[in-house]
């Protein structure tokens, strides 16, 4: 990352190019954003997004671990209360995978979206995707019709030869975005992602689903999902629907994949 500027909220805030209703706060070395801000929940009044230079204890998807190293990464997590029950965001990692792919896309770096919830350069996996959510109860004790999601990306900038050393897929990193401002980077981050979050309260995955299929890594090409390490499906990829399941289409039948701990290869 820019050695010359350092992460701040105030200069995240001042590069946005309109306000935003965001607490922002930096920290120069945490265990995990997420678990930093699920621990805070009932304190928070409004959105906030809390910056990580290092984190020692970084979760992926199905228990494991995101790797990340000093300066080469950008790792966050971005607390947003929603106005309607957990149901209602089945399909949220896909419309945030959207708002990532669509403002790189911005920023001069074309990439693609792996189902469900990874960012792709040259189809090695270059940021990724953990949502960790949790409804609201009133002072009776029932649950609120409003729930917290907390966000947590973490992007690959540089790809050290230790770090690559230590993770055990294909990786991607940008260069490119390495380059900018930290702070510029991450208002045009933040920007979309808020702009995401505020369309799907209000209309669900189905405001984003056409915008998915047209940044998918793997439309039409035959890939396994996998649960537990065992192969449970195989067929041909034909995007997603409205709801976020993959469509696969196999021997006369098309299903529809819901994420949960699955995940997807390509044969």
């Amino acid at each position: 990352m820019n050695a010359q500027a350092a992460l701040s909220g105030g200069a995240i805030h001042a590069c946005c190019a309109a306000p935003l209703k965001v607490d922002i706060e930096v920290v120069a070395e945490t265990g995990s954003t997420n678990a930093d801000l699920l621990a805070r929940l009932d304190l928070m009044d409004g959105p906030t997004l809390l910056i990580a230079e290092r984190q020692s204890a970084g979760r992926g998807r199905a228990g494991r671990s995101w790797l990340s190293a000093p300066g080469a990464s950008l790792t966050f997590s971005l607390a947003w209360k929603f106005h309607g029950p957990l149901h209602n965001l089945l399909g949220l990692p896909l419309a945030v995978g959207v708002a990532l792919a669509e403002s790189m896309g911005e920023l001069g770096l074309p990439v693609t979206l792996k189902w469900p919830n990874d960012v792709q350069r040259d189809g090695a996996k270059l940021a990724g995707i953990l949502i960790e959510t949790r409804s609201i109860q009133n002072a009776d004790g029932n649950r609120d019709q409003t729930c917290w999601a907390v966000i947590g990306i973490g992007i690959n900038l540089l790809l050290p030869d230790a770090l690559e050393a230590r993770i055990d897929r294909p990786a991607a990193c940008a260069p490119w975005l390495a380059q900018m401002d930290p702070n510029r980077l991450m208002a045009a981050l933040l920007t979309h992602l808020t702009s995401v979050l505020t369309q799907f309260d209000a209309a669900g995955f189905a405001a984003f689903h056409r915008r998915w299929n047209a940044l998918h890594a793997h439309h039409g090409q035959h890939v396994l999902i996998i649960d537990r390490g065992q192969v449970v499906h195989e067929g041909c990829c034909s995007g997603v629907d409205q709801l976020g399941r993959l469509l696969l289409d196999t021997a006369g039948t098309r299903l529809e994949i819901v994420s949960g701990d699955v995940s997807l290869r390509v044969k």
